[in-house]
């Protein structure tokens, strides 16, 4: 009877499944936002598939709070668990956000700063799929899971930079012409640079998590 039991249970790995899962769609994700960054004729198809990857994440995630609500063994703290899943989605939901906003203003050409903007994005998105797999062993992994989070944090820092420039240069273009530009432009600008404060966020939690169980 207690075999058939434990067999209905969520098991711990089900849960580190599911966290790769939902960090594999911000890859996804991350990387159709940079090959829409590279405009023309495929900008909508790039868009429509952030919109899908959106929607897959947002499967992964209410599977994930359906498994913490009836197990009754976790991985680590039920909170961390809610608070990992949250900063994922809302990686991809701020990709999601960019995508629309992109969609709106039926832009097919942009700024340089943007696409990089887009890399960095991609090169955070990279660092958390490894720093979620390291995760089921985090106690022998807690170097390397130290090492990408403040690689994280670093790329952050190189977007906020990257903002700084890429407004100038917008101001610079459009400050004797059509203003609608540039605040199309700014719009653009601002949700690609909280793509990147978003994985930070991801980091973040991740460090929490190896504060409160190492």
């Amino acid at each position: 009877m207690l075999s058939w039991f434990q067999a209905l249970l969520p098991k711990e790995d089900n849960f580190f499944r599911l966290f790769d899962a939902h960090a594999a769609t911000l890859t996804k994700g991350a990387e159709a936002m940079r090959r829409m960054l590279d405009g023309g004729d495929e900008t909508e198809k790039w868009r429509q598939d952030i919109i899908t990857y959106e929607n897959e994440a947002d499967d992964v995630a209410r599977e994930v709070l359906f498994a913490v609500r009836r197990s009754f063994i976790t991985p680590f703290d039920r909170s961390d668990i809610r608070g990992l899943t949250n900063s994922l989605d809302d990686a991809i939901d701020q990709m999601q956000k960019t995508a629309k906003t992109i969609g709106l203003y039926e832009q097919r050409e942009f700024e340089p700063k943007m696409r990089e903007l887009g890399d960095i994005a991609l090169l955070c998105a990279v660092k958390t799929v490894e720093a979620v797999s390291l995760l089921p062993a985090m106690r022998k992994n807690h170097d390397r899971l130290n090492i990408l989070t403040e690689e994280i944090a670093t790329l952050e820092s190189d977007s906020d930079t990257l903002y700084d420039e890429g407004m100038k240069a917008l101001y610079a273009k459009h400050r004797e012409g059509n203003t609608m530009p540039f605040i199309i432009g700014a719009e653009i600008y601002d949700h690609l640079e909280k793509v990147v404060d978003r994985f930070e966020d991801v980091a973040n939690r991740i460090n929490g998590v190896l504060v409160e169980h190492l």
